[in-house]
């Protein structure tokens, strides 16, 4: 290890013990950052030192597993995976699981900042070698995994998004929207892929995830691009083509900006009812324990969520540079508040294989606060709807992904499998869970 090396990390050592004893803890009650309608969103007052607050990766023991409600049972589906983050079921009942972590060039290493912000990953569980590859698992009907074949897709880099159009397998690769050939039931795809298109990525790749839906007729494709920084710090340069979703015409290639203003839309799923695209959104840190709730939305072609100048329809963030052009900007309001800092992730809707109180809804898997006092998220819940829209406050589905300090596990992606069960990818405990009615 050289000098220069050894300097930083020590530095990035000492400031993490510092920070770690400072920051504020949360005043509002949870409920008052969650549910449909306006959430409580007190005056900003950013606290001095950054609040930082990890819980420690304790994986879950052979036998353990997550809670949940009593008419619902839980097993692990697969385990000893390297980082599953999202999911797909294929038609066939397989299941397609991305394995992978931040990009081994992501910040480069280059600042304080980006040091801190990797030793912050490596501490929550994340940033180690990306196994970039996709596993597909198959299992019986009644659930239980019979093979996993780790290698049905490698050479991937940092693979997050997965969509089946036809006979085209789809993925978001950190930097490029990749297709592969795909024949129903194989257990491994061999052919190169053919590089789509590009997709912001560099040196510096803040939120380096890009998520993936195909629309319902397979004619269009959605990306989720996350920004490349907090809120906006790094100027309007790097954040060219990011905090945006994407809509590519297949037949035609055209490519063009859906919505904007969203810091980390990583959650993508269409609401059955009314045929809407809804996203689960990450929103900005370093303003306290209290501030800014994470939500989930419609997004309407052409709309935009006001990152990073606004918040929650029409708070201002004094903390934007002013190379932003705040001024003209305007923003919708989000549809449901889903807490401070939970880190909400993927989504998926229910279908009829769900009876109540689950008829009507989404699941959204919350990976966990890093920068709240006291922790939030590690839970996978579920949001009511009615008509189409949200409906009333969250329920619990699956918890106990932290037990006091540590993480045994914490839930990234949701999907539906065939059968209709709840497939969650846990990324810290590298396992498949799925929940079913009793």
């Amino acid at each position: 290890m050289n000098m220069q090396l050894s300097i930083a990390l020590v530095a990035v050592t000492l400031v993490t013990i510092f920070v770690s004893a400072c920051g504020d803890t949360a005043k509002l009650a949870d409920d008052q950052s969650l549910g449909p309608g306006r959430p409580v969103l007190p005056a900003a007052d950013p606290p001095w030192i950054p609040t930082l607050n990890i819980a420690t990766p304790d994986r879950w023991t052979e036998v353990g597993r997550p809670a949940t409600l009593p008419s619902l049972k839980v097993r692990r589906m697969a385990g000893g995976l390297k980082h599953p983050r999202s999911l797909l079921v294929l038609p066939n009942g397989d299941v397609l699981v991305a394995e992978s972590d931040t990009p081994a060039e992501n910040d480069c290493g280059s600042s304080l900042r980006g040091w801190i912000g990797n030793w912050l990953m490596r501490s929550a569980g994340a940033s180690g070698p990306s196994a970039d590859r996709l596993t597909l698992l198959r299992y019986d009907a009644g659930g239980s995994a019979m093979r996993v074949y780790a290698d049905f897709l490698t050479g991937l880099k940092s693979p997050f998004g997965i969509a089946l159009v036809g006979n085209d397998l789809y993925v978001a690769n950190t930097d490029a929207l990749m297709k592969y050939r795909y024949e129903p039931g194989q257990t491994r795809i061999d052919r190169a892929g053919v590089r789509v298109r590009d997709l912001p990525a560099g040196c510096v790749n803040y939120h380096w995830t890009k998520n993936l839906l195909a629309s319902r007729d397979g004619g269009r494709l959605y990306v989720s691009v996350g920004s490349n920084s907090d809120h906006g710090e790094r100027g309007p340069e790097l954040e060219s083509g990011r905090a945006a979703i994407w809509e590519l015409e297949i037949p035609s290639g055209r490519w063009r900006r859906y919505a904007s203003g969203l810091r980390n839309p990583n959650g993508l799923a269409w609401e059955p009812r009314t045929g809407a695209l809804w996203s689960a959104v990450n929103e900005r840190d370093e303003m306290g324990s209290d501030l800014v709730p994470d939500y989930m939305t419609s997004v309407q072609d052409g709309s935009s969520f006001g990152w990073p100048c606004r918040y929650y329809g029409d708070r201002i963030d004094t903390r934007v540079p002013a190379t932003w052009s705040c001024d003209a900007q305007r923003s919708s309001t989000p549809d449901y508040a889903l807490g401070n800092h939970t880190a909400s992730l993927g989504i998926v809707f229910a279908t009829g294989a769900w009876k109540e109180p689950f008829g009507e809804g989404a699941f959204v898997a919350q990976h966990g606060s890093w920068n709240r006092r006291p922790w939030s998220g590690y839970k996978v819940i579920f949001v009511p709807f009615s008509a189409g829209k949200p409906a009333g406050p969250p329920m619990d589905v699956l918890w106990g992904f932290r037990e006091g300090d540590a993480a045994h596990g914490r839930p990234v992606s949701v999907a539906i499998d065939r059968d209709g069960a709840l497939l969650v990818a846990d990324d810290v405990g590298n396992s498949v869970w799925r929940v079913e009615p009793r």
